[in-house]
């Protein structure tokens, strides 16, 4: 689905960087489709102990994806959960903050700013004439100020994103994920899936859609959109009788806590332009087939994405937008010792079923 340009733009943005702990590589390319509306977020230090990786897969428009990678995780890192060590609940509350935050007006103005450059210039000049000025202003939700104005009354944008995002903490992986983006690790040159792909046709969120008052049609939520959860498409959000973990569609993402070990290769994060092209465990197999002969990690991404672009539009497959952050750990990982001194290791058992699902070689 989707309007398609009569040649695709091949152009990446690409980016590479690393520290102690981590070596990152990503791209992202436009391919088939007419506008570039995913995102993403590599940060290594969002603290000292800290690193942030994020893909957003916008649909309907461009400027939720942009959002998240612009605020998602900087409320990871203000939120108190956080300040607490909570890592997943602090993900899990920012995941909720997106769609807040995108409300009223100082939401429709960061929105505005982030589209396109009419919208840019509209968002500039409200944000001039409404934005709080010293101590006039009125803030909540932490720092985000509230602002008085003619959108103060805006519901949220009719516009969505996914969002899969992982931060690695010393030995510690969370992975959070709402929507069909996906995280995948490599432990000894096997795949495991750290998110599950949120489609109507799942019981549970098929039970959730139809008690909101919502409905299932060609596969797809109110006959439109394809996944079951997502980030902003306020539309599906807006019984005032349930709270946002219940309506028809939920910014809700399944967070993953992994003991990481000196088994696990690499990690991948992907929009699902690559998905829809490759299985989990291929899309190891080729970064293993390729990662020791590039020159970087963001050219073996790049690899990845001529791979899996389509040579026309007939078939659908290869014609999304593409983005892939690509994240290797380095070895060894440190390892923990218990009061007696023995050496604990999450390399003893392999990931149990609950935490991490097998790709079944298809």
């Amino acid at each position: 689905m989707g309007v398609y340009l009569s040649t695709p733009k091949t152009e990446k943005l690409s980016e590479d960087g690393e520290n102690d702990k981590l070596k990152f590589g990503l791209s992202s390319m436009q391919g088939w489709r007419a506008t570039m509306e995913d995102s993403h977020s590599a940060l290594l230090d969002l603290d000292n102990d800290t690193a942030f990786f994020g893909v957003f897969d916008g649909h309907g428009g461009k400027v939720v994806a942009k959002f998240c990678a612009k605020y998602l995780h900087r409320e990871v890192l203000n939120s108190e959960a956080y300040a607490a060590g909570d890592l997943g609940a602090a993900v899990h509350r920012a995941f909720f903050r997106m769609d807040e935050m995108m409300q009223g007006q100082r939401g429709w103005r960061e929105l505005q700013a982030l589209g396109d450059k009419i919208n840019q210039f509209t968002g500039i000049i409200e944000g001039l004439i409404w934005s709080p000025k010293g101590s006039d202003s009125n803030d909540r939700h932490n720092d985000w100020a509230f602002e008085e104005g003619p959108h103060s009354d805006f519901t949220g944008p009719n516009c969505g994103s996914t969002a899969c995002v992982a931060l690695v903490r010393n030995r510690q992986l969370i992975v959070a994920n709402a929507g069909d983006s996906r995280c995948v690790i490599s432990r000894n040159g096997q795949a495991y899936n750290l998110s599950r792909d949120h489609k109507p046709e799942l019981e549970a969120e098929r039970e959730r859609i139809q008690n909101a008052g919502g409905y299932i049609q060609m596969g797809r939520v109110n006959g439109t959109l394809n996944l079951s959860r997502a980030i902003g498409d306020m539309e599906f959000k807006q019984n005032k009788f349930l709270t946002p973990d219940k309506q028809i569609l939920t910014a809700n993402p399944d967070i993953n806590i992994v003991e990481l070990c000196d088994d696990d290769d690499f990690l991948v994060l992907a929009c699902d332009g690559i998905w829809d092209c490759m299985s989990n465990q291929q899309l190891v197999d080729f970064i293993r087939e390729h990662i020791n002969t590039e020159e970087s990690l963001s050219a073996v991404c790049e690899r990845v994405l001529d791979r899996c672009l389509a040579p026309s539009t007939m078939g659908g497959e290869g014609c999304d937008n593409m983005t892939m952050i690509l994240v290797q750990f380095k070895k060894p990982i440190t390892q923990n010792k218990d009061d007696s001194g023995a050496e604990q290791s999450a390399g003893d058992t392999e990931p149990s079923e609950a935490h991490v699902a097998e790709e079944n070689g298809s």
